[in-house]
């Protein structure tokens, strides 16, 4: 079953591309990507890697909770609910 999903990007990618926040129905945060990248192409290759899971340092949040699994992208979902994909911080 599709939910109505906001995506959310982070103020920084937005920076390197047009990142729209739109609402989408979707049934998983990939179907929900998806959607977005059918606006928006050049987003798929800041946010996902060559095998279609999300880059190293791109964190994915539903509902602020951090999801940090590979499968997470195809993860069902249970309501309407916000996405927010954030480029992860590393260093020391």
């Amino acid at each position: 079953m599709a939910f109505r999903v906001q995506v959310r990007f982070t103020p920084q990618l937005r920076r390197f591309v047009e990142a729209p926040e739109p609402e989408v129905h979707a049934d998983t945060p990939r179907a929900a990507l998806e959607a977005v990248f059918a606006d928006e192409p050049r987003l798929r290759s800041y946010l996902l890697d060559d095998q279609g899971e999300l880059r190293q340092h791109v964190a994915l949040f539903v509902d602020g909770k951090l999801l940090r699994k590979a499968e997470d992208l195809d993860r069902e979902l249970e309501q309407e609910c916000e996405i927010h994909f954030m480029q992860a911080l590393s260093g020391g």
